[in-house]
């Protein structure tokens, strides 16, 4: 787990499961690329994340846009050097029920959470082939394996990330670099603090272990996954869940 003069690329990582990834992933040594759509929250990240002793650069980047993450590429090289370490967080929620989703809300959701997830491993691959070794991690979700009623944007996008993840594994594996995806289930983050206690207790009974998972749980298998202990793991979803899902 040192990652000692290691540089790892988190996308969405302002707050929430992408911030903590990022924190870890700075605890064990790695300098550390943050990305979010406002830069104002990734400068506040990055700055805690210097504190540690290792450095931080924080980047504006919407990963739907290509250009976006063609800059955001190129600067990390330019900041930080080539980098190791690709985690693939950034994603967005817009839950409405099929026939009151608007085009616009279903092409949001696709564009942020499956193509920005194409747009930044096509930028970031080549440079894990060049020195044919990396770790790239996506964040899928349960919902992606389960579905939900009110989320099927949220859900295919997810279910995308798993087939991407897949078939990336399989064109990658000999060259050193391994792909894998976390698939997170009800995460206490600021949008299960605002729901009521129906609600929440709903979704607790749904969970073997009777409670909601911590951002520092979903943290922990991705530090997993990039590590040399994950050396002859890929292509493989990890559910982290508390055993909402098995399969």
């Amino acid at each position: 787990m040192d990652f000692a003069g290691r540089i790892g690329v988190v996308t969405g990582a302002s707050r929430g499961i992408g911030k903590e990834i990022a924190l870890q992933l700075a605890r064990h040594g790695a300098d550390v690329a943050l990305t979010s759509r406002r830069q104002e929250g990734v400068d506040l990240a990055a700055a805690e994340i210097e504190a540690l002793g290792v450095r931080a650069r924080a980047y504006a980047c919407d990963v739907s846009v290509r250009e976006d993450v063609d800059a955001l590429a190129a600067g990390v090289v330019e900041d930080l050097g080539m980098p190791d370490f690709l985690v693939n967080n950034a994603g967005i929620v817009i839950d409405k029920l099929l026939l009151r989703m608007k085009p616009e809300d279903w092409e949001s959701v696709i564009a942020t959470n499956l193509t920005g997830v194409y747009n930044t491993t096509k930028a970031f691959a080549p440079h894990f082939l060049r020195k044919r070794e990396g770790r790239i991690v996506n964040i899928s979700s349960v919902i992606g394996i389960t579905g939900n009623a009110g989320q099927a944007s949220y859900a295919a996008s997810k279910a995308g990330v798993v087939g991407f993840t897949k078939s990336l594994a399989q064109e990658f594996a000999t060259r050193g670099i391994t792909v894998n995806a976390v698939a997170p289930g009800y995460v206490a983050t600021v949008m299960t603090d605002g729901l009521d206690a129906e609600t929440k207790a709903k979704l607790l009974s749904m969970i073997p272990m009777g409670r909601f998972g911590k951002v520092e749980d979903v943290a922990n298998v991705v530090i997993f996954l990039l590590s040399n202990m994950a050396d002859y793991v890929t292509g493989q979803v990890i559910n982290c869940d508390g055993g909402m899902v098995m399969r």
